[in-house]
């Protein structure tokens, strides 16, 4: 008898277990595509799939303007699912494109409205944002006798010769929002001729936005143009840098989400889009970012230069986003001899 039921036990225990992997099975891979910093891939992936365990992330990341060209040479067979973490400048010149799928996540109506597209449902919704600083390495600027910058004219003065280097815009967000904003304040003829004088002093083009900045840390190089939390960063961790907001405005984007048109895992991809703006995503990109889209939340980072906010230049991220083509030609045209080796 008891070797009977013995064998019951084994006969219903394994029946269990074959009756279990169906449910198993059906776990929905996401194809996210991001920009995301490679430390953040791992904490947005866990929190993301806590969660919702049903769903699972596998991320396609690389930089803001390589991501931007793979989506949209992918325009007429989609490859990703969602975006997550990617400027919205690119993510709105998607949506100009109809690449998007129009969605109103839940809680959408909680966040700032700068952070949404202005269309209902929405088609994208804003992370957090994040501005062009110049990071000034003051140990090496007082042994070359380069005073400390203050304004984005400031960078084109003979003083500063090979000592500067910032992102190619057409791989990094950072470099782009940088073009696009000197274009702004400056006006279409004069923002090019600061950059024909600026590009004199340009030691090389990085394909990073945080490279500069690090760069810089390290004593490699006097000025780095790049991005304010990486500068924020390493000042943190000891570099001897001062993280600097240009007097005519701060550069800016803001990372945003969206569902690509055409996936075949539409009820995942808006379990993403609903988690992308609760509360609990705002505290998480508040431990990376300065400026987020949740109202009253004002995470302070160590180091962080005061006011960022009021700083961030008027910009208009969808004409951004569609005169991105022109403005990289042109610049590429003008100024790619000196981008580092891919």
């Amino acid at each position: 008898m008891k070797l009977s039921s013995l064998l019951k036990s084994v006969l219903a225990s394994a029946l269990l277990a074959t009756l279990a992997l169906p449910v198993m099975a059906q776990k929905t891979v996401l194809s996210v595509y991001t920009a995301l910093e490679n430390d953040q891939l791992g904490p947005y992936k866990q929190a993301f799939e806590a969660a919702n365990p049903d769903v699972e992330i596998a991320w396609v990341r690389d930089s803001t303007g390589i991501m931007t060209a793979r989506i949209l040479a992918e325009k007429d067979n989609p490859r990703a699912d969602v975006i997550w973490g990617l400027g919205a400048s690119s993510i709105a010149l998607f949506d100009s494109m109809n690449m998007l799928h129009a969605y109103s996540p839940k809680g959408v109506e909680q966040i700032k409205p700068v952070f949404r597209s202005n269309k209902t449902p929405t088609t994208w919704t804003g992370m957090d944002a994040w501005l062009a600083v110049m990071c000034y390495n003051t140990v090496e600027g007082g042994k070359k006798n380069m005073p400390k910058p203050t304004a984005w004219a400031d960078l084109t003065k003979p003083v500063y010769k090979d000592a500067i280097v910032m992102p190619n815009p057409a791989s990094s967000g950072t470099g782009y929002q940088a073009v696009y904003a000197w274009l702004q304040i400056m006006g279409e003829k004069g923002g090019w001729e600061f950059m024909d004088k600026l590009h004199q002093n340009v030691a090389v083009y990085t394909h990073s936005g945080s490279a500069p900045c690090v760069q810089a840390a390290k004593g490699e190089r006097v000025i780095g143009i790049g991005f304010d939390m990486r500068g924020a960063k390493e000042k943190t961790a000891g570099a001897p840098i001062d993280i600097i907001l240009a007097k005519e405005g701060a550069p800016w984007d803001m990372e945003a989400t969206a569902i690509v048109k055409g996936t075949k895992h539409l009820a995942a991809a808006q379990k993403l889009a609903d988690f992308a703006v609760s509360k609990s995503a705002y505290e998480l990109y508040g431990k990376y970012y300065a400026i987020v889209g949740y109202p009253g939340m004002n995470p302070s980072p160590p180091n962080y230069p005061p006011s960022a906010d009021s700083a961030m230049v008027k910009l208009d991220l969808s004409k951004m986003g569609a005169e991105r083509a022109r403005i990289l030609a042109e610049w590429t045209k003008r100024y790619d001899g000196k981008s580092a080796p891919k």
